[in-house]
């Protein structure tokens, strides 16, 4: 399985896999909000592929939390023929990889602690996302020691 940035001729394959692995009208969620008009980091957004397909995708975008920088993951995808091989986790920490050698400093999601976790992100209880997010679901990871001490507000659109 290779691993490299996305590029614009692997767009509509990722799209169409997100749409595969997220219930219809993912797009109104609150994490959409946020990345409306703003580019994503196109150096962490990877495709996981062999010689036939896609197996897997992640993005990230930034965004504000109370004024401070931080990487929004998602959304990250397996193609369902390809669950259980380990690709989510081999593009979760890949990108985490390079998100860290890169100079970022904290990263957040809204996703699952119990899967997350095993990651290293964990609730961040001062950290609001837009409605209707559960706050239990915002998960946040530093990169660097301390990155999310002292950090919390709303998050919003890096513009």
């Amino acid at each position: 399985m290779d691993i490299a940035p996305e590029t614009p001729r692997d767009s509509l394959e990722v799209e169409a896999l997100f749409d595969l692995s997220f219930a219809p009208g993912r797009e109104a969620l609150s994490s959409y909000r946020l990345r409306e008009g703003v580019a994503p980091e196109a150096d962490l957004c990877l495709v996981a592929r062999d010689e036939y397909a896609l197996g897997a995708a992640i993005r990230y975008w930034p965004v504000r939390v109370g004024g401070h920088s931080a990487l929004l993951l998602g959304p990250v995808a397996v193609h369902p023929t390809r669950q259980g091989e380990g690709l989510g986790g081999l593009v979760i920490r890949e990108s985490l990889g390079r998100a860290a050698r890169a100079g970022h400093a904290r990263v957040m999601l809204v996703g699952d602690a119990p899967y997350y976790g095993r990651f290293g992100f964990a609730r961040l209880d001062d950290v609001r996302m837009p409605p209707p997010t559960n706050p239990d679901r915002v998960l946040g990871l530093a990169l660097r020691p301390g990155a999310w001490d002292g950090i919390g507000g709303e998050v919003t659109r890096a513009i």
